[in-house]
């Protein structure tokens, strides 16, 4: 699921923050940010890609599960910065 979320995103020219596979052209948008979120982005190791819910029905009990995560500091941190720039980019 992820590979398919990475490729439909890159595809409708919104790549995620931090894929080194399809997040072509980052070194423009890199560019576009603010110092801060850009070092925000830069102490970030992986793609910006966080599922805060999850909830399917199991396959054998027909249980619904639901699973809830918050957003990592990283991510956070991020959101914070990005928010900050406004309409700037």
């Amino acid at each position: 699921r992820t590979h398919q979320i990475r490729v439909h995103l890159t595809h409708m020219g919104h790549p995620l923050l931090g894929d080194p596979v399809y997040g072509g052209g980052q070194q423009t948008r890199k560019s576009q940010l603010t110092p801060h979120a850009r070092a925000a982005l830069e102490q970030m190791d992986r793609q910006a890609l966080h599922a805060h819910h999850l909830g399917f029905v199991h396959p054998a009990s027909g249980e619904t599960l639901q699973f809830d995560d918050p957003l990592p500091a990283d991510m956070s941190l991020l959101a914070e910065r990005l928010s900050q720039m406004g309409g700037k980019g």
